[in-house]
């Protein structure tokens, strides 16, 4: 689990600055693609990364608690909640984070802050009322460890960079569609025509690339929660015994954004089709509740 952590940490630095480079080395073949000798795709490029990685690291927690519809809520107005949080902070090691919750009869959670100290965790109104008391606490638990892993930061910076590659790849092919063939095309002949047909094959493709990693990266992440959660706690059934809830229940949440579905420790979606799970944020309720099961 440490091993983890100071891996959460090298992989945010290491995501950050290829994250810049990715982003401006596709400005830069857009930029050819289209003709544009001032290079003008990558200086959007550069600012655009820029932009959105300060956005989402300085911000990236308020702008989740504010989709989510979170207030925030004080010891005196839910004393049974705040105790459970600040009991597993003190096992744990850790600052206490800002408790929220969302007024919603959905069973779920999520956490949010680029470092513990700065942390915030939500729960909904539905996971407090319909899960036991050691249920709650597991899921707390997963959510305190998603804090404690430096997760939340790591999957704040994959997120940024999914959606600024969108970004670009959107510009790009609008461009083509509404600004008509550049001068570059003409002059450069073969090599412009590559050129094009490169910029939208990747205009194309590296957001469904870049979608997919971010699909694998967040289920990892699931699973590493589960599993120090459970440490945390001693007590893998009450994690497995929340999710198997949580799984009869399927029920969306009324403020469901795919920008912060990552976040969640279940698919604020509900179950959806079975199809549709193939490309969840979260690795299936079954094979996370086989494998809690197997570590008691």
């Amino acid at each position: 689990m440490y091993n983890e952590i100071t891996s959460n940490k090298r992989n945010s630095v290491i995501l950050m600055t290829l994250f810049i480079a990715v982003v401006i080395g596709i400005g830069y073949v857009f930029s050819l693609a289209n003709g544009d000798t001032t290079y003008s795709g990558v200086w959007i490029a550069v600012i655009l990364s820029l932009g959105m990685t300060s956005i989402s690291y300085f911000q990236g927690d308020k702008i989740a608690l504010a989709v989510s519809g979170a207030r925030p809520i004080t010891t005196e107005e839910n004393k049974y909640v705040y105790r459970l949080v600040e009991n597993l902070c003190i096992t744990a090691g850790q600052p206490v984070p800002k408790i929220y919750i969302i007024e919603d009869s959905a069973i779920n959670a999520f956490a949010t802050g680029r470092k513990p100290e700065l942390a915030s965790i939500a729960l909904t109104t539905g996971v407090i009322a319909k899960l036991a008391n050691e249920e709650l606490e597991g899921v707390i638990a997963h959510e305190l460890s998603h804090i404690k892993n430096y997760d939340i930061r790591f999957m704040m910076l994959v997120a940024v960079m999914v959606g600024a590659i969108a970004i670009l790849s959107d510009i790009f092919i609008r461009s083509r569609i509404f600004g008509g063939r550049r001068g570059g095309d003409r002059e450069g002949g073969n090599l412009g025509g590559i050129l094009m047909i490169v910029g939208i094959v990747l205009a194309i493709l590296s957001p469904i690339i870049a979608e997919l990693i971010k699909l694998a990266i967040s289920r990892q992440r699931e699973y590493l929660a589960d599993a120090s959660g459970s440490l945390l706690t001693r007590y893998p059934a009450g994690l497995a015994n929340a999710l198997e809830k949580i799984a009869r229940d399927a029920q969306p949440m009324q403020r469901a954004s795919s920008a912060t579905a990552h976040l969640y420790i279940s698919s604020p979606f509900g179950s959806g089709k079975k199809f549709a799970s193939l490309f969840s944020t979260h690795p299936p309720v079954e094979e996370r509740i086989r494998r809690l099961r197997a570590m008691a």
